[in-house]
């Protein structure tokens, strides 16, 4: 056996070395431990041997110096050379220790052009290290960082609480879940690698060198985007100001449109934050209601029905600020969701519950309690405005949190009408049934809390609030023939569609609990004289009015799952399965 191995022929590595036919196997192969490296190698190949001097030989993946003022590196995207094979995705998967399902750089596909010359380009994404990153923007806990020296946009796994906003806010669907480590993770241009002089892995793996790293400047690149020229089928580069780079020596075909265009499917629900924001407005419309019908609060403490309705207000406000601690992955940090508040207006929304829960609660808890604890009116009074001024900066604070995404479906004066209505909606309903239920209040003088008149009243109030909650959501359906299928269009042929059953259940409970049974109710009321309710009325009346309130209830809780189920994300150019 080592004879012939000895007498076959070897090949070598490169022209200028080679194996000693003399030698034995082991020798042989204790020669090949002393080797130079490869790079050794074809340096002294290159010191031989003259080679082309062509650019692609030797052009560098990554910049040679580092960003200068005013400059940052950027992805260098070269189309024509993606194949799309995912060799960078595979690379970038093993580099960084990714879970089994977790991807940082995606590829996807354009298609267009006329039928007789069909384009197909594939497209290769990752972190685009925005000069105006959203991520960053609106994270509460402070858990993104730009360099401010090579511009990467990182993440501080350390520091995340998993709230999930920054994948509400960026356009290009950067920031993933890992639901594991509960926590949100993306791409940092394999940051550390860069600061050793090697490239990224998706550069290095990439076979056609179709991606490297450049140095681009940050003025030039602001100019462009805002002009809105980046990437068919992208989202609007002028919402963030992306600094990848994507070039073609072809010109593109202006009908360039991404594989996946039409593939709409419904959004996650993320059920803790339906709890949160419909408590929170139940809770909020109570309290504005109350001060509306009242104008007073000097009979705060000598009204158990008023004093009921701000305990309540509290209650639910509570229940609203603990579930929204269910969509964190990492509940236990949720303190750090106050570290963001200059910038974020999750940060703000939490620091408003912060002020409309204590004074909601102290202000329900301190009247009853003037016997042990004497407090003047004014600190009463005082708690009262502070739960009102909180109630309302919540349902702001609550609109803008969803207007920051840029999500058509989520624009801010639809968004904002749409949180008013269902805090008077829930909060007539939860006054009309506590009418009903305690009817004591006030005998000696008017008080719309205390007979039938106000039965009326509340039942007529959540029949008018109702029917325009109602509207307010079938506006949408005037966009169901527009074509962008991440626009208002796309949401409206995704209820029409997929999701009719949820929209018919939540019709269905607007109807019958905010229109037919309040309805009823004044019916019954119909020609009875303005007084107290007796207790043969209060028993007819109840049925009706629990029922009403919980159809109310489930119907706006429907209606908040649809707005998150309809609410279509932006998205880089993807491709089918294949």
């Amino acid at each position: 056996m080592a004879t012939i191995l000895d007498a076959s022929p070897r090949p070598t590595a490169f022209p200028t070395g080679g194996y000693d036919e003399s030698l034995s196997l082991v020798d042989l192969f204790l020669q090949d431990q002393q080797r130079l490296t490869v790079v050794e190698e074809f340096s002294r190949w290159h010191d031989a041997e003259p080679l082309p001097q062509a650019p692609r030989n030797y052009s560098s993946l990554i910049p040679l110096t580092t960003p200068g003022p005013g400059e940052q590196y950027a992805f260098d995207v070269q189309l024509d050379l993606c194949s799309g094979c995912k060799a960078c995705v595979t690379a970038c998967h093993s580099m960084n220790g990714l879970d089994e399902e977790e991807t940082w750089r995606d590829v996807g596909l354009l298609h267009g052009g006329p039928p007789e010359e069909p384009w197909l380009q594939h497209v290769t994404s990752a972190c685009h290290h925005c000069i105006d990153p959203a991520c960053l923007n609106v994270c509460p806990a402070q858990a993104y960082e730009k360099d401010p020296v090579t511009g990467i946009v990182a993440h501080l796994d350390d520091q995340c609480i998993g709230c999930q906003y920054c994948m509400l806010a960026c356009p290009y669907d950067v920031p993933k879940y890992n639901a594991h480590r509960g926590i949100v993770r993306k791409c940092d241009m394999c940051r550390q690698r860069l600061a050793v002089d090697e490239p990224p892995a998706c550069v290095q793996a990439c076979p056609q060198a179709a991606i490297r790293v450049t140095v681009v400047n940050r003025l030039e690149v602001a100019t462009e985007k805002r002009a809105g020229r980046f990437l068919p089928g992208a989202p609007d580069p002028a919402l963030t100001l992306p600094t990848t780079v994507y070039r073609s020596q072809q010109p593109l075909p202006a009908d360039l449109q991404s594989a996946n265009r039409h593939a709409v499917e419904p959004e996650h629900a993320h059920g803790s934050l339906i709890a949160m924001l419909v408590l929170s407005q139940l809770a909020t419309g109570l309290l504005w209601l109350d001060f509306l019908a009242g104008w007073t609060i000097d009979d705060l403490e000598s009204s158990p029905l008023r004093r009921w309705v701000v305990a309540l207000a509290a209650v639910f406000g509570t229940a609203a600020a603990a579930t929204s601690t269910g969509h964190l992955g990492r509940p236990l940090y949720g303190f750090r969701a106050l570290l963001g508040w200059r910038t974020s207006w999750l940060s703000r929304e939490v620091l408003a519950f912060g002020l409309m829960v204590p004074a909601s609660l102290a202000c329900a808890l301190l009247p009853g309690m003037s016997d042990v604890f004497p407090v003047a009116p004014g600190i009463i009074n005082g708690l009262y405005f502070a739960a009102l001024a909180g109630g309302a900066l919540v349902l702001y604070c609550s609109a803008n949190v969803y207007q920051c995404t840029r999500r058509p479906f989520w624009e801010t004066p639809a968004t904002l009408l749409k949180f008013v209505l269902t805090a008077a909606v829930l909060g007539s309903a939860t006054i009309l049934v506590l009418q009903i239920l305690q009817p004591g209040g006030l005998a000696e003088k008017y008080n719309p809390f205390v007979d039938l008149l106000s039965v009326r009243l509340w039942a007529n109030l959540l029949m008018v609030t109702t029917l325009c909650k109602l509207i307010s959501e079938a506006v949408v359906f005037r966009h169901i023939r527009n074509d962008d299928p991440q626009g208002q269009g796309g949401s409206a042929r995704l209820l029409a569609g997929v999701l009719a059953p949820w929209l018919g259940a939540r019709i269905a409970c607007a109807l019958i609990g905010g229109l037919l049974l309040p309805a009823v109710l004044v019916r019954l009321s119909a020609g009875m004289s303005v007084g107290a309710i007796s207790p043969e009325m209060q028993i007819g009346f109840i049925p009706v009015a629990v029922t009403l309130w919980g159809l109310c209830l489930v119907g706006e809780l429907l209606e908040r799952t649809l707005f998150f189920k309809a609410a279509l994300r932006f998205r880089m150019p993807g491709g089918l399965p294949f």
